[in-house]
């Protein structure tokens, strides 16, 4: 516990200057993120970021990750209509590669890759495009999501009883899934009153009932991964913490959807 407690205030104090100030700074931030956590999940598939098909993986989650404006300067640059035919191309790239060297990599391995890439690239993607929005934005979205994990955690300890899904996360209760709900509401409810950002109480409550249940599943859906491929963690980058995929897959699935349905105005 004490190392947790040491990594996560050094971390916080590494990563709150960036997300304050945002540009350019925060984006090479997250791009290297993404970088780190891409890396993780093609290790627990035993690819390496090295090979070919890794190092073709890794172009098509830096073209996903890199912020709008930016992107259109490298479509630009390469003289093609948009990102989405760049990461076409790679994609016929990694399928001819199968060909070539005769299924010596598998199928299901460039789909795990390609799947990477855009379960990892997007969500970072869209925590960028957060910031840009706004500060108060990307705030919110770590205040529910970091609410949700502490409140389903000690809630869960103190009240748990009923397994939530025993067989993919055990320690995961029922009573902290709902309690990580409660706390989060609570503080965004706490986050209005001292620095209004949400058109209503209402609509607030209700979008973060939203966002804490998909960052819950968010984080159910990693420790499936971890589980299937039989790792405690994604990594060991954060002592005490595991890797980037453990301590940001609630908001890989907060803030693309969030954004996908426009609860952003942008």
């Amino acid at each position: 516990m004490k190392q947790r407690i040491i990594t996560a205030i050094i971390a916080a104090a590494l990563f709150i200057p960036f997300v304050i100030y945002g540009k350019v700074p925060f984006a090479l931030l997250v791009l290297a993120m993404a970088i780190v956590g891409f890396y993780e999940i093609l290790k627990m598939k035993g690819i390496s970021i090295l090979s070919v098909p890794g190092f073709l993986g890794l172009i098509t989650l830096i073209l996903l990750v890199i912020p709008k404006d930016w992107s259109v300067r490298v479509v630009e640059l390469i003289g093609y209509s948009s990102n989405l035919m760049v990461v076409y191309g790679l994609m016929m790239l990694l399928l001819i590669y199968v060909v070539l060297v005769k299924n010596k990599i598998t199928f299901d391995e460039v789909g795990f890759i390609l799947l990477g890439a855009f379960y990892v690239g997007l969500g970072f993607h869209y925590l960028i495009e957060t910031r840009n929005v706004g500060l108060e934005y990307v705030v919110y979205c770590l205040l529910v999501v970091w609410t949700t994990d502490s409140g389903a955690y000690f809630v869960g300890r103190k009240l748990g009883k009923n397994k939530l899904w025993p067989e993919i996360s055990p320690k995961k209760t029922i009573e902290g899934f709902i309690g990580g709900i409660v706390i989060a509401v609570i503080f965004a409810v706490g986050m209005q009153l001292i620095y209004p950002f949400a058109n209503g109480y209402i609509s607030l409550v209700f979008v973060t009932i939203f966002a804490s249940i998909i960052g819950q599943m968010g984080d159910l859906v990693e420790s499936a991964i971890k589980r299937h491929f039989d790792v405690k963690d994604s990594g060991n980058i954060l002592p005490g913490h595991g890797g980037i995929l453990d301590r940001f897959d609630s908001l890989l699935f907060v803030v693309p959807l969030l954004h996908f349905l426009h609860l952003f105005g942008n």
